[in-house]
């Protein structure tokens, strides 16, 4: 027998083994690469002792290029797209930049119109002081000039928007209130203003009702009428409460109307009935708070800071624009309403007579300053 014929079965064997490997090649991610036309067969060899044939196998890590098994395709894991925060806070940062610059710009655009056009006002010597509650007041003054005459304050208001409460709240002072005026002795409120413009009318407050102001703003009733066409050409919203017609230059009948500036002025200036000066108190209170009312409207509110520079351009003032920023919305809340005081309260002063001023109002001045710090929150 030849040894072909004798390892035959040997062959065969190989052989399935090889059809067998086609198949299933190998497949180990760690094994070796050996290039094929180096490879060599696992060596065949023949134990007497057993009388078998086996082969010594080769390592897993050597196996012949092109007979490693090809893995099998896996999808690769879709990554979440994730949200692209930068760019949207990009835009975000953008569209403030273009609202602060069309604020800022239309204010200094409202300021320098109102500085073209000739005004009354001009500004004064103020020594505020902040509140006790940490309120930076607004001594808030109409005066009337007349050529050849002393201007007096024909209103005086406090206005309170960055208290406590963060809401407007509005104080009035009747005219004719008898007060001592620092340096010039006993006489009515609003002379103080004549004797020391809003410097001393600061100090006359702060003497007899306790109450400190940090900011004023002076405005000529010449002037008013400018500032209410600019801010609301259309006119104010007002119920006005009675007829007064016959006693005007302008027609204002009693109902729900639009005011312009001229005849708004003329409604919160009236007296000519039997309240007097209580009726005219009452009517500037209303008047402030349609104003503040209107401001809510989106088109007022567009055309905010234009309005805002030109009424600050009309006015003698020392209020900076960052405190108005900053109280912005403050401001507008009291579009609900603005809370109101009158001085002197109810069952709080007798009508008396004075050499010097005529007729005036006689006030407990402790009743008043309870009132005043029960009102701001002090």
């Amino acid at each position: 027998m030849s040894r072909m014929e004798r390892y035959k079965h040997v062959h065969e064997e190989l052989e399935r083994k090889e059809a067998k490997a086609k198949k299933n090649p190998y497949s180990r991610k760690s094994s070796k690469i050996v290039e094929e036309e180096n490879w060599e067969e696992e060596p065949i060899y023949y134990s007497e002792e057993t009388n078998e044939i086996y082969q010594e196998p080769r390592p897993h890590y050597e196996i012949p290029r092109g007979k490693q098994t090809i893995p099998p395709k896996v999808k690769p894991k879709k990554e979440k797209k994730r949200k692209r925060r930068g760019g949207c806070l990009s835009r975000i940062l953008y569209l403030i930049i273009l609202l602060l610059l069309f604020i800022g710009g239309s204010f200094i655009l409202g300021k320098i119109s109102a500085k073209a056009v000739d005004s009354t006002s001009s500004e004064e010597t103020f020594n505020g002081f902040t509140a006790s509650n940490g309120a930076n007041n607004i001594l808030l003054i109409g005066n009337d000039s007349r050529e050849g005459e002393t201007a007096r304050a024909d209103t005086i208001m406090i206005l309170q928007i960055d208290g406590p409460s963060k809401k407007p709240k509005l104080i009035s002072f009747m005219r004719d209130t008898y007060v001592t005026i620092p340096g010039f002795g006993e006489n009515k409120i609003n002379a103080s203003y004549a004797f020391g413009g809003a410097e001393l009318l600061r100090q006359t407050l702060s003497q007899n009702f306790g109450i400190e102001t940090k900011y004023y703003a002076v405005v000529d009733f010449q002037d008013f009428s400018k500032i209410i066409d600019t801010l609301f050409p259309g006119g104010v919203a007002i119920d006005a409460e009675k007829d007064m017609s016959t006693y005007l230059d302008v027609p204002i009948t009693k109902g729900q109307q639009q005011m312009d500036g001229h005849t708004l002025l003329q409604y919160a200036r009236f007296r000519m009935d039997e309240e007097g000066d209580f009726g005219r108190v009452r009517r500037q209170q209303q008047v402030m708070t349609a104003i503040f009312s209107q401001l809510k409207n989106p088109l007022n509110a567009i055309k905010l800071p234009y309005a805002a520079g030109k009424t600050l351009g009309f006015t003698a003032t020392n209020l900076p624009t960052s405190f108005l920023v900053r109280n912005s919305f403050n401001i507008l809340k009291g579009s609900s309403g603005i809370e109101r005081l009158t001085i002197p309260v109810e069952n709080s002063w007798d009508y008396g007579q004075s050499y010097e001023a005529g007729s005036v109002l006689l006030v407990d001045y402790d009743v008043n300053r309870q009132a005043i710090e029960k009102f701001f929150g002090n």
